[in-house]
C-alpha cells in the first residue's frame, strides 16, 4: 500500500470518476473504460471504508456545451465537510498555539488542522503598499485579515531597463527570437508604440537592425541556458544559479535579465560535479516524501 495512505485517508469514502468524452470512446475504447472502473476494486482492496463510481458522465463533453450530472455530484461531494463539534472545536482554539508549534506536530496535522479550521481564504493585491492580503474566513463566521509584503526578488529596476535597440544589437545572435522577445519583457524594453515583445516584433527590428539570427551551429563555444544546465544536471533552476553565482558553474549573463549563458562542455568539469553532489547531498534521505509533506494545503485546493 501507498504509504502516503493513512488510516485517516481509509476512513473516508473513495469516489471513482470515470468518463470517456465522446460516444466514440464509449463504444471503441473498452480497455480505458475497463481500466477507470477497476479502480473501484483497487479502492477497496487498498480499505477504503466506502467506494462510489460515478459514471454519469460516460459520453459526455467537458467542455461545457452539455450538462454533466456526474461532475456536480462529485463536485458535491468533494465539498462535503465532516460534521465538526462545537465544544471539541473551541478546546482546540485554545489549544491552537501550543498544538501548532509542538516539535512533534508534522506538515501533515498541520494541514488537518487547516481543513478543520478554515473555510476558505480570499487573496487580494494591494498594488498601492505592494501587499498581498488574505481575508481567512474561520469555521464558526469570523474573518481575520493579514497583510503579507509581496517578494520583490527578481523585478528588473526600470532605471537599469536598456532601450530595446541597445538590448537586441548585444543579444542578437546569441539567442533565438522567442528567448530575446521574454529577456525584452523582462527587461522592461517596450515597442516604439509601448507594446510588448513578441517573437515577430522581434524578428522584424532584428532585420531592420541588420543582426544576424540565433544559428546554435556558428557558435565557437556550445552554449545551453541555466535552466537547460539544470535539467541535464538533475538539479533546479535556483541550485543551478547558486553555483553560477558562487563561480562553480561557469556561466554568464550579456545584460542583466537575459538568460544566461553556460558552456556545455562545463557541465562535465570535475568542479561542477562536485558541486551538484553537494546539492544532492543536502536533500532529506526520503526526499519525495519531503517534496509533498513541506508544503502545507489549504482547504478546498
Amino acid at each position: 500500500m501507498n504509504t502516503k495512505i493513512t488510516p485517516d485517508h481509509l476512513r473516508r469514502a473513495a469516489v471513482v470518476y470515470v468518463r470517456q468524452s465522446t460516444m466514440t470512446q464509449v463504444t471503441g475504447n473498452l480497455e480505458s473504460q475497463r481500466r477507470q472502473y477497476d479502480l473501484a476494486g483497487a479502492a477497496t482492496t487498498t480499505g477504503f471504508a466506502s467506494v462510489t463510481i460515478i459514471d454519469d458522465d460516460l459520453g459526455r463533453s467537458g467542455s461545457g456545451s452539455v450538462e454533466r450530472p456526474g461532475f456536480e455530484r462529485l463536485s458535491a461531494l468533494s465539498a462535503a465537510r465532516p460534521a465538526i463539534d462545537r465544544g471539541q472545536l473551541l478546546q482546540l482554539a485554545h489549544d491552537l498555539p501550543t498544538a501548532w508549534n509542538a516539535t512533534a506536530t508534522d506538515t501533515r496535522t498541520k494541514q488537518r488542522l487547516i481543513h478543520i479550521l478554515v473555510q476558505e481564504i480570499v487573496c487580494n493585491l494591494d498594488d498601492a503598499t505592494n501587499e498581498a492580503v488574505l481575508l481567512v474566513h474561520w469555521t464558526g463566521g469570523r474573518h481575520t485579515e493579514v497583510r503579507v509584503a509581496r517578494v520583490k526578488t527578481g523585478r528588473y529596476p526600470s532605471e537599469m531597463a536598456p532601450s530595446a535597440v541597445e538590448a537586441l544589437r548585444k543579444l542578437g545572435g546569441h539567442w533565438p527570437d522567442r528567448d530575446l522577445a521574454v529577456s525584452l519583457n523582462r527587461m522592461h524594453c517596450k515597442t516604439g508604440d509601448g507594446e510588448s515583445w513578441t517573437t515577430v516584433r522581434v524578428r522584424d527590428m532584428r532585420e531592420r537592425l541588420g543582426i544576424p539570427e540565433y544559428d546554435a551551429t556558428k557558435m565557437d563555444v556550445p552554449m545551453i541556458s541555466l535552466m537547460k544546465a539544470a535539467e541535464k544536471l538533475g538539479i533546479c533552476v535556483g541550485s543551478a544559479k547558486s553555483l553560477a553565482q558562487k563561480g562553480i558553474l561557469p556561466a554568464t549573463q550579456i545584460l542583466p535579465g537575459s538568460p544566461w549563458m553556460v558552456p556545455v562542455e562545463a557541465l562535465s568539469s570535475e568542479a561542477v560535479r562536485i558541486g551538484v553532489q553537494g546539492v544532492v547531498d543536502r536533500r532529506p534521505k526520503f526526499y519525495e516524501d519531503y517534496q509533498y509533506d513541506k508544503v502545507v494545503r489549504l482547504s478546498g485546493l
